[in-house]
C-alpha cells in the first residue's frame, strides 16, 4: 500500500492516536475507515511502550478477515505473521494477542491483563460488558484503544455512553462516508447504493445511527414477488430447504432454488406447513412433501437437535445447522427482494400472509438491539434459513442490483 494515498481523514485519525485514549472511526461500509485505522495500528505497534497488545472482533475469525489478512497484505509475512491455533499475530516484532468476543462471558478473556493497547473491530458488535473490562485492561501510561465500527441502533451502548460523550470522555471520533474514499469505483458505488434500501441504506450506506421501526420487508409486493405456481421459471439448480421447527408453535418450511433465467434470480418454489406432530411423523410427513426432489441441502432450526436426529435416522443425510446470524439474514433477504432477486410461488400461502407483518420489536429497539416480534415469525424464519445458509452456492450467480428499468424509475 501506497501511504501517499491515504485521505486527510484516514491521516487525522491516524495522528489522534497520539493524543487521546480511545480513537473511534465509524460509519459507511468501504469508506475507508477501516484502512486508516489499520495503519494507525500498525504505526503504534512499532513505536508503543513495552506492554501488551491485543485485537478484538466478534469472533476471531471474523478479526482474521476482517483486520489480520490486510495488515499482512500492507507488511508482508515477514513483518505480519500470523500463528493459527495460538491466538497470536506478531506485527513489526511485537506480539499481540487475538480475541473474539462473541457473548458476555468474553470478558473473562482478557481478565488479569495489563495492555498499552488495543484494536477493536466491529465494536458495536461486541458486548459492551468485554469493551469496560477492555478499557479497564488499558491502564498503563499511554495506553491506546483504536476502534472501527459501523452505525447500528442510536440506543446501542457505544452511541450512547461514548460516542455521545465524545467530548467529555476526551474521545477522538472521525465518521467516514462513502466520498472520503476517493479510491473506490464509481460502479462499485452505484450498485452498493442499489442494493441497500430503507434500514440498511441509512445505516451502510449513509453512515447513520438510526432506529429500526415498522416493517422488516419493507420492500415486499407481492404484485413484484409472487409468481403463480404455474408460471415459475425453469429451475437450475435446487439449494435448500429451510425448516423453522416447534412443537409449542409452528413448523414451516421453504424449498429455495435458483432460476436457470439470463440473470438468475432465487425462487421460493414450495411451502410445507405441516400440523403439531411427533419427530417420526414430522420426518414422515417432510419426507412425502419433498418426494422426488432433491435439494442440496436441508438447513434446520439450530435448536431441533431432535428432528434433525430423527431426520438423519430416516435417511436424510444433507441436514445442516442452518445460519441463525438474525440481522445479518434480514439483511440479505431484504436486499434480495429489493432487487427483485427474490421471488415466491403464489403455492407459498402462510409465507404470504407472514411477510407483511414481520416487524421490528421496539422494546429491543430501546435496548439499542435490532430483533424482529417473535410472534407469527415461523415463516420468515424459515425463509430465512433457506436463503442465508445457502449464500456461498448462489451468491456469485444472483446479483443483488437492481434491473436498469427499476432503477430508472426509482
Amino acid at each position: 500500500m501506497n501511504l501517499t494515498e491515504l485521505t486527510p481523514k484516514q491521516i487525522a485519525s491516524w495522528d489522534a492516536i497520539a493524543d487521546h485514549r480511545l480513537v473511534i472511526c465509524d460509519g459507511s461500509v468501504r469508506s475507508g475507515k477501516s484502512v486508516g485505522a489499520d495503519v494507525a495500528w500498525i504505526d503504534f505497534c512499532r513505536h508503543a511502550h513495552d506492554g501488551n497488545l491485543l485485537m478484538a472482533g466478534k469472533t476471531e475469525r471474523t478479526l482474521k478477515r476482517n483486520v489480520v489478512d490486510p495488515l499482512i497484505e500492507i507488511l508482508g509475512n515477514r513483518r505480519c505473521r500470523y500463528v493459527g491455533g495460538s491466538g497470536e499475530l506478531w506485527v513489526c516484532g511485537r506480539r499481540v494477542y487475538l480475541v473474539g468476543a462473541n457473548d458476555e462471558r468474553a470478558e473473562e478473556k482478557i481478565r488479569g491483563l495489563t495492555l498499552i493497547g488495543a484494536y477493536v473491530d466491529e465494536a458495536s458488535t461486541i458486548p459492551e460488558s468485554f469493551w469496560t473490562m477492555l478499557l479497564s485492561r488499558l491502564s498503563l501510561e499511554n495506553a491506546r484503544l483504536i476502534a472501527t465500527t459501523n452505525p447500528d441502533s442510536p440506543a446501542h451502548w457505544l452511541k450512547v455512553k461514548y460516542l455521545d460523550r465524545a467530548a467529555e470522555l476526551g474521545l477522538a471520533r472521525f465518521q467516514f462516508r462513502l466520498p472520503d474514499n476517493p479510491h473506490l469505483p464509481p460502479s462499485f458505488v452505484d450498485a452498493i447504493r442499489r442494493e441497500y434500501t430503507g434500514l440498511w441504506r441509512k445505516r451502510l450506506v449513509e453512515g447513520e445511527w438510526c432506529v429500526a421501526e415498522g416493517a422488516i420487508y419493507e420492500d415486499w409486493d407481492p404484485e413484484r414477488h409472487v409468481v403463480k405456481a404455474s408460471q415459475l421459471p425453469a429451475i437450475a439448480r435446487l439449494l435448500s430447504v429451510g425448516i423453522d421447527y416447534g412443537t409449542t408453535h409452528r413448523t414451516r418450511g421453504y424449498l429455495l432454488g435458483i432460476s436457470a433465467e439470463p440473470v438468475p434470480r432465487l425462487v421460493v418454489i414450495d411451502e410445507w406447513a405441516p400440523p403439531t406432530l411427533t419427530d417420526a411423523e414430522f420426518s414422515g410427513d417432510y419426507r412425502r412433501w419433498i418426494g422426488a426432489r432433491d435439494p442440496e441441502w436441508v438447513c434446520v432450526d439450530p435448536a431441533a437437535a431432535s428432528f434433525k436426529r430423527q431426520l438423519f435416522m430416516d435417511g436424510i443425510s444433507n441436514v445442516m445447522n442452518a445460519s441463525n446470524a438474525v440481522v445479518s439474514g434480514i439483511r440479505t433477504v431484504a436486499s434480495l427482494l429489493a432487487t427483485d432477486r427474490l421471488i415466491v410461488s403464489d403455492a407459498c400461502v402462510e409465507l404470504q400472509k407472514e411477510l407483511p407483518g414481520y416487524v421490528w420489536d421496539p422494546k429491543a429497539t430501546l435496548r439499542g438491539e435490532d430483533a424482529p416480534v417473535k410472534v407469527n415469525d415461523d415463516c420468515c424464519d424459515a425463509l430465512r434459513y433457506a436463503v442465508a445458509s445457502t449464500r456461498t452456492l448462489w451468491g456469485t450467480s444472483v446479483p443483488m442490483t437492481l434491473p436498469v428499468d427499476l432503477e430508472e424509475a426509482a
